[in-house]
């Protein structure tokens, strides 16, 4: 059994506030952009496929912008709009929390769309690139939310347990750190081997990464508390889970979609 006694501040100045889960964003984002330049590499080298590498650090800052437009409006619609609409100008205050995967996940595959159209390229061949780092920044993402203790889990009496003393006295699961296990490192694991050791077919990553994912994080919610404003959906799901669902099914629309066209 642990105690939770981490700070979620790295550094404070005074006039200047270093926070674990701000430098989860930064190194997630750099550790994936040169992560993404070695994929890239891998594939033009070894499969024949054209495409100038100065793209995708164009690219970074469009799913930057993505990723924070689309968590913070994800956060704001599936999790917390009634709060927003009484008080809009708190949309702005990303400062103070509210970031929704789902949300991010949605910005991202819409800005990697505009991306590609902008510079004709193929946009599923991008999506593998960012659906194999991404693993990296839900990673470091998920060790933050363990830090600051939040996202806590389920009430337990598993030895390792960890206390929240923030929130309670209860022993709960860290279902954060099962989080970073299976969607940052074995989904990193799988998506990677794929698509260093396999033949290389655009679209294959992007639409395991929804299945596997959605998966990953529907086991992860038995463990996790649900938000507080949402609860249980008809008593029984999650957001959480709902949401993963739906990612599961377009991962499988796709898988489908491309099968049909590899076909004929």
């Amino acid at each position: 059994m642990y105690t939770h006694n981490l700070d979620p501040i790295l550094v404070d100045f005074g006039f200047v506030v270093i926070r674990w889960y701000s430098l989860a964003y930064i190194f997630g984002i750099l550790i994936g952009w040169w992560f993404g330049k070695k994929i890239i590499n891998h594939i033009s080298k070894n499969f024949d496929s054209k495409f100038n590498i100065k793209e995708f650090d164009d690219l970074i800052t469009y799913l930057i912008l993505s990723i924070i437009i689309g968590g913070r409006l994800g956060y704001i619609i599936f999790y917390n709009l009634e709060y927003y609409i009484l008080n809009p100008f708190d949309i702005f205050k990303v400062w103070e929390g509210g970031m929704s995967f789902h949300g991010a996940l949605i910005g991202i595959i819409f800005g990697t769309y505009l991306f590609s159209m902008k510079r004709n390229v193929q946009t599923l061949f991008l999506l593998d690139i960012v659906a194999c780092v991404s693993p990296i920044g839900i990673f470091f993402g998920r060790i933050a939310n363990f830090i600051n203790g939040e996202l806590i889990g389920k009430i337990t009496s598993v030895s390792w347990g960890v206390i929240f003393p923030n929130i309670d006295m209860f022993t709960r699961h860290p279902s954060q750190l099962y989080e970073a296990i299976l969607e940052g490192i074995v989904l990193f694991l799988l998506l990677n081997i794929l698509i260093f050791r396999q033949r290389y077919k655009a679209g294959t990553c992007s639409y395991l990464f929804l299945i596997f994912y959605g998966i990953f994080r529907i086991i992860s919610e038995l463990f996790r508390e649900p938000d507080k404003q949402v609860g249980y959906l008809f008593d029984l799901f999650s957001m959480g889970t709902i949401l993963s669902f739906f990612m599961i099914l377009s991962g499988l629309i796709i898988f489908y979609i491309l099968r049909k066209k590899n076909e004929s």
